[in-house]
């Protein structure tokens, strides 16, 4: 696959790793660099080695949202049908992770709300501050805050626009792990291999319902579950992990 200059893709224990790599610009978000994570989230989800992503960023900063010189230019930082940093629209379909250290803000944090999950040093700062800028945060701001924090609570980071600490996003639910700053990746590579050695379609058919289901009427839940779910108890790996569990060894996972 083909790594632009301003992001970094590695391969590490069937974890996809993508660090926005623009530090001395606080790693704002370009066209080149939403088309390599884009890139690379399509090589995560199409490689059966690869089980999960982490997103994260360089030199001690997540993302600080578009670079607004491009946009001056007439340049966007999301791709049509994929969104601002190549997935806030369309998130893959194997699980994501944020590790964030430092700022996550407008476009930034729009992609913390579009992952699966975030680990957040503790000075991070995560906002909204488009309405500073004469702009609105499109790219899934406004519709997942909403979905994640009280309403109240999101329409002040929204129509303020100033940030939000990092302890107090993990007291909103907003975050899954609070760590000492330089820290993050490494945490958050810890939770990507717990999920690594699980069993890939689970994960697939569970990331699955819990994202389709808030849109099902309540009497075809189940039903709707079913279809995604049972075939997963028909697989190869349910047998597996059965037969691993009686013989107390690690179970051999085989993706079908």
């Amino acid at each position: 696959m083909t790594v632009g200059t301003d992001v970094r893709v590695e391969e590490t224990e069937r974890i996809l790793v993508i660090t926005i790599d623009r530090p001395q610009q606080r790693n704002a978000m370009t066209l080149a660099a939403s088309r390599t994570i884009a890139q690379a989230l399509d090589h995560l989800d199409d490689s059966p080695e690869l089980r999960v992503g982490v997103i994260t960023g360089a030199g001690g900063t997540f993302c600080s949202g578009m670079d607004l010189k491009g946009f001056l230019k007439g340049e966007s930082a999301s791709l049509p049908g994929r969104g601002f940093g190549g997935f806030t629209q369309k998130p893959p379909a194997k699980p994501l992770i944020a590790a964030v250290e430092g700022y996550a803000l407008a476009g930034g944090f729009e992609m913390v709300l579009a992952a699966d999950l975030a680990i957040a040093s503790e000075s991070a700062r995560f906002g909204l501050p488009e309405v500073r800028r004469g702009l609105v945060a499109r790219g899934g701001g406004l519709l997942r805050l909403t979905r994640s924090v009280p309403r109240a609570i999101a329409l002040e980071l929204i129509l303020t626009g100033e940030p939000l600490l990092a302890p107090r996003a993990a007291e909103l639910g907003l975050i899954n792990r609070l760590v000492p700053d330089g820290e993050a990746l490494a945490e958050a590579l810890r939770v990507a291999a717990v999920i690594a050695a699980n069993a890939p379609l689970a994960i697939a058919a569970s990331k699955r319902v819990v994202n389709e289901s808030p849109s099902w009427n309540p009497d075809e839940w189940f039903d709707r579950q079913g279809s995604i779910v049972n075939p997963v108890f028909a697989s190869e790996d349910a047998s597996e992990g059965a037969r691993a569990f009686a013989e107390k060894r690690t179970p051999l996972w085989k993706g079908r």
